[in-house]
């Protein structure tokens, strides 16, 4: 979502660090330029004009004017502001009282009853709490059926409201099957309209008294751009909302509502959704965020979804077959689910400083993701012999595989070829003391990536 701005901003850093010391002229002309990306990117006005006064202020500090190093000063103070402008701190969700009660609320359309599902799994992971899901729209005739079917995937309790019942009722039934079911933390999806309106509000607010909650949380498309601040300060305005998720920040969006919402309203971003499974869901980190967009990357929540999502015990069994060269195709296919659960290798490289050029680059080529799409058609296509030992493929074989892939013979060819040769490079930096996701620990690359790398035909991660 943040791709346009964020090469707009690490432009403007290009541009100072050619110059020998920063000084007025210097800044005057890239807060300028600061300032007009943030507006191209729909971020509201009055922000921008707060953020530039104070990135103006600091820069033109005595500290910074004897700095021989005026775009690295630069980018941390346009960081430290931009991380003043998302919120600072981490805002975290109040728990306390049993049960806990969060309600959902919203435009229709903004993804609220997914959430839902994806709050609850957070809550019982992070809190180890015992989350309840309450379906409360009784205007959208599929919303009911959407929740007990996210509830029953993820294991997850869930009253079944009816839809010709009252939403008050709901709620009163529902706190008595959260008692009986020791529900900690219920989560109460509230309907949706196109747009907001009196009776929504009304709704709501009575809701609100029925069952207090503790978090009262706004779901906010992100692709709403400079509308999600009106819908956010009129929900505010009813409900006293506790904290924002935004939504399909995966999207492409300009990203102005996310830089925005926080100042304009007051009101705290607690979430960010990006992707359509329970699993995407990230905690908002003001910092990291600002990191992300200055190109400076995110390596701390790449580690910390890295902990969470890889096997440390199977990740250590494939390390120990890559020195040996032992490293099979199958073994391979399982470190391509292992970068899908990272988001790709796309949303890898979206946390890896430095790596907004390199996207850049690669513009003009086939899409990384979309090379090891290809490359996983390839292997799955492969009998489990044949994953095991690839010299067996003759020609009838690689012309099996190919018609099986969508691919052609050539594909094959080069795909095993670079993997051999990438293989035995990672056995030779494994025994040096190297190590990591084959492609991602210091050369050698992705076989069958097209690029100029270190290694044989990969990029040089």
């Amino acid at each position: 979502m943040f791709e346009s701005l964020s090469d707009k901003l690490t432009g403007v850093v290009k541009n100072l660090k050619g110059k020998g010391k920063i000084n007025e002229k210097n800044i005057q002309d890239a807060v300028k330029e600061v300032r007009l990306h943030l507006l191209e990117a729909d971020v509201n006005f009055k922000v921008v004009k707060t953020f530039i006064e104070r990135v103006k202020q600091k820069a033109l500090g005595q500290e910074v004017l004897a700095s021989v190093s005026p775009g690295e000063q630069f980018v941390k103070i346009v960081h430290e502001e931009l991380t003043s402008l998302l919120g600072s701190e981490v805002s975290e969700l109040n728990l306390r009282e049993k049960p806990a009660v969060i309600f959902l609320v919203g435009l229709q359309g903004a993804g609220k009853t997914t959430t839902a599902a994806k709050l609850a799994l957070h809550i019982r992971k992070k809190y180890s709490k015992k989350p309840g899901l309450i379906p409360a729209d009784v205007y959208r005739p599929a919303a009911k059926d959407q929740l007990l079917t996210l509830g029953k995937k993820n294991d997850l309790p869930c009253f079944d409201s009816s839809q010709i019942q009252d939403p008050l009722e709901i709620l009163k039934q529902a706190k008595k099957w959260a008692a009986d079911n020791m529900i900690e933390v219920m989560i109460v999806d509230t309907a949706g309209r196109l747009q907001v309106d009196a009776d929504l509000m009304s709704e709501l607010k009575n809701m609100k008294e029925a069952l207090p909650p503790q978090e009262s949380l706004l779901v906010a498309d992100a692709m709403l751009g400079q509308q999600a601040l009106n819908v956010a300060e009129a929900f505010h305005e009813q409900m006293s909302l506790s904290g924002l998720i935004l939504t399909k920040i995966d999207g492409d969006a300009r990203g102005g509502a996310a830089l925005s919402i926080r100042e304009a309203t007051g009101i705290p971003i607690k979430f960010m959704g990006a992707g359509e499974k329970v699993a995407d869901l990230e905690i908002f980190y003001p910092d990291r965020l600002a990191s992300r967009i200055l190109d400076m990357g995110d390596v701390l929540s790449l580690v910390e979804k890295a902990k969470e999502l890889v096997d440390e015990k199977e990740a250590e069994k494939q390390a120990k077959k890559m020195s040996k060269g032992q490293f099979t195709l199958e073994d391979f296919l399982a470190q391509i689910q292992q970068m899908k659960k990272l988001g790709g290798l796309s949303g890898v490289m979206d946390m890896l400083p430095g790596m907004g050029q390199m996207k850049k680059q690669m513009k003009n080529m086939a899409p990384p993701d979309d090379e090891i799409k290809k490359i996983e058609a390839i292997i799955r296509s492969m009998t489990p012999k044949e994953r095991a030992e690839p010299k067996i493929l003759n020609g009838s074989r690689r012309a099996r595989i190919a018609k099986g892939s969508g691919t052609e013979v050539k594909d094959i060819n080069k795909f095993i070829k670079q993997f051999e040769q990438a293989k035995k490079m990672m056995s030779q930096m494994m025994r040096m003391g190297g190590g990591g996701f084959p492609g991602l620990g210091g050369g050698g690359g992705f076989p069958g990536m097209k690029g100029g790398g270190k290694g044989p035909g990969g990029f040089p991660f």
